[in-house]
């Protein structure tokens, strides 16, 4: 068996690892990267996740009434795999580029605290390092429901990419933001789609009155929500995919059977660690199955590192990037950054327009007892920001919490065109302690949509009297 002795040993080729390999390959140190996968190759975001979907939700938003639906999501497919390709040639060339990195592929399994085997069909091959780096990532976790097997017309939001033809009826099972994405995307794309969900409202991590603009702008867009519903089974005949909803008492009381062409259970995801030989290395994982990390993402082994979704933090791309840096700063330098050092991380759930929140909203600092000022209106409402209108997209809001004792923000929900962009100058602003005065009285360019903020902050009053 061919052994290989390495300074760094880095499973998986996501965001972190990746550039991990890179950082350290560069700065004299010796590394091995293991991906079992060439469809893989450069990580989740890249392959099926940030970026293809949301080529595709671009490609959905743009297709008139009077295009083609099978040949417009067809010709978004194809473009979507063009991008991915050249994306993960690129990624490939990054590291190969690199002397000190060895690429290996196969299927990476411990058999020693810093030791693993790592297999491609017959070969072997034996991998020893000081320091490795578990960056394995997640895969979509698929409920237990009777039916719910992988099929041409039963989905995850990996396959669902490439369903053929376009689903004239698409119901998917789940109500947070991957199920809202791919329910907007399709529904533009020209699917009928039915979303079905167990809780009483979709994104029940939102303000309420955000959740309900995110609804009423899909049900605009032609998507219909089963609310306080069980999916009780799903039957995939020949000719469909049949799946039978048990409605709460709440709805009707009655159990409700929905044809479709396709479905697509958008259920969370869950650790990619099968087969990976953890217990044998003594590495602990949590009761969801997700490797346990200190602050310095150190796991119960010393010397061995968890980056990325599969050590159970926020699961961004953005994230498993500084997740790299703790560690490299680990191998490399003096050791001192951790997870803790993360303040107002942003998010965006890519609907047409976007939604993105950093920091808290009104719910959680009500929940906190905190007393807060809330600026909060609806983009139509907003007389300094014009470019929603020039753009003819006005769906939406702006909320902004501060803290009316120190005049910080606390936290902000965007949810409008360029949301994704002007939640990242909010968290900044809440990084550097920039006031919300300073805000509010900021000078930007015109049109844009930063300006809404000289309005929404000028509208400050009470929680209490927001509610």
């Amino acid at each position: 068996m061919e052994e290989l002795v390495v300074d760094v040993l880095v499973i998986g080729w996501g965001k972190g690892g990746k550039t991990l390999a890179g950082a350290l390959g560069r700065n004299g140190r010796t590394v091995a990267l293991v991906e079992r996968s060439r469809e893989m190759v450069g990580g989740s975001c890249i392959n099926i996740a940030c970026v293809p979907t949301k080529d595709l939700v671009e490609s959905a938003a743009h297709r008139r009434d009077d295009d083609d639906p099978q040949a417009w999501f067809a010709d978004a497919v194809a473009g979507r795999d063009n991008l991915v390709e050249k994306l993960r040639a690129r990624n490939h060339a990054m590291l190969s580029e690199v002397e000190a990195v060895t690429l290996v592929g196969g299927r990476a399994r411990f058999t020693a605290p810093h030791q693993v085997e790592v297999t491609a069909g017959d070969d072997r091959m034996l991998v020893r390092a000081a320091s490795i780096v578990v960056n394995t990532g997640t895969v979509p976790a698929w409920p237990d429901i009777p039916g719910a097997v992988p099929s041409a017309r039963v989905h995850d939001s990996t396959t669902i990419q490439h369903v053929s033809p376009l689903p004239e009826r698409l119901v998917i099972v789940g109500g947070g933001d991957v199920a809202l994405e791919f329910a907007d995307m399709f529904a533009q794309f020209g699917s009928r789609v039915t979303l079905v969900q167990r809780g009483a409202r979709v994104l029940r991590h939102e303000d309420a009155d955000v959740a309900d603009a995110a609804r009423e702008l899909l049900e605009e867009h032609g998507v219909e929500f089963i609310t306080g519903a069980a999916v009780t089974s799903i039957v995939d005949a020949p000719d469909r995919a049949t799946v039978a909803v048990a409605v709460a008492v709440a709805v009707d009381g009655v159990a409700r059977e929905f044809a479709a062409d396709a479905v697509l259970l958008a259920t969370g995801r869950r650790p990619a660690t099968d087969d990976l030989g953890l217990d044998v290395a003594g590495i602990v994982r949590d009761e969801r199955g997700y490797v346990v990390v200190d602050e310095r993402l150190g796991t119960s082994v010393e010397g061995v590192y968890a980056v990325g979704d599969v050590n159970g933090g926020p699961q961004f791309t953005y994230v498993s990037l500084d997740d790299h840096r703790i560690v490299t700063d680990r191998i490399m330098g003096a050791g001192r950054r951790t997870i803790v050092d993360r303040v107002a991380v942003p998010r965006t759930t890519f609907l047409t327009p976007p939604l993105a929140r950093v920091g808290l909203n009104v719910t959680q600092a009500r929940a906190q007892g905190r007393a807060v000022l809330v600026g909060s209106k609806r983009i139509a409402d907003i007389a300094a920001m014009p470019r929603p209108k020039i753009v003819g997209e006005t769906h939406g809001l702006i909320s902004v919490v501060v803290d009316p004792g120190t005049d910080l923000v606390l936290g902000a929900t965007v949810f409008s065109i360029d949301a994704h962009e002007v939640i990242n100058l909010i968290a900044l602003a809440m990084r550097a302690g920039v006031s919300a005065t300073a805000l509010r009285d900021g000078i930007w360019t015109h049109p844009s949509s930063t300006e809404a903020l000289n309005e929404v902050l000028a509208s400050l009053i009470p929680a209490s009297a927001a509610a």
